[in-house]
């Protein structure tokens, strides 16, 4: 049985070493947990909480966000979005993984920052949600922006943890709002 020494350097799937040990797996930890919340919050009112005996009666609880109410292709198109918000998520967490910070930073602005406000048609949907809301994907969008220059900065000193805190930001936006709001 050998002793803990320093980090230890392991060879990655693309032929580059990378560090390993704690620092690997307290990454790996803290990437799998950001994703589990991220997918709990995505769960409709009542699935998270879940009860085992069947012959209970129901006390399903009421839903106390505000309803949002959008036309129907406004709903569809702002769903859309926000699946493609969470699967941009997981591929800039997949980057930092693989200490692609360059990538991150890339997805992060082209698809989350201020520069995805067009893409996404946040100026028609804008209307029809309360102010609140909108604060709230502002607050979103500029988030994504400042993760993105955190991430390339971490490109440069080799500290993912500013990048990582900023991500947070991001996520707290998404869960401010899913907490807040529901769409019909």
């Amino acid at each position: 049985m050998g002793t803990l020494a320093g980090p230890k350097r392991v060879r990655s799937n693309n032929g580059e070493y990378e560090q390993g040990g704690a620092m690997q797996f307290t990454r790996s930890i803290y990437f799998a947990l950001a994703g589990l919340a991220a997918f709990a919050f995505m769960l409709p009112t009542g699935a998270q909480d879940h009860q085992h005996g069947m012959n209970q009666p129901s006390t399903a609880p009421t839903d106390a966000r505000q309803l949002v109410k959008f036309p129907e292709p406004m709903r569809v198109h702002t769903i859309t979005s926000m699946r493609d918000h969470l699967l941009a998520l997981q591929e800039i967490n997949v980057a930092l993984s693989q200490n692609g910070f360059d990538k991150a930073a890339s997805i992060a602005e082209q698809r989350l920052g201020m520069s995805s406000l067009e893409r996404h048609g946040a100026a028609h949907i804008a209307p029809f949600m309360p102010q609140g809301m909108q604060d709230i994907g502002t607050q979103l969008h500029r988030a994504a922006s400042r993760f993105a220059i955190e991430a390339q900065s971490a490109g440069v000193s080799n500290d993912v943890r500013p990048a990582l805190a900023s991500l947070s930001t991001v996520m707290q936006q998404c869960v401010a709002c899913h907490a807040a709001y529901r769409l019909h």
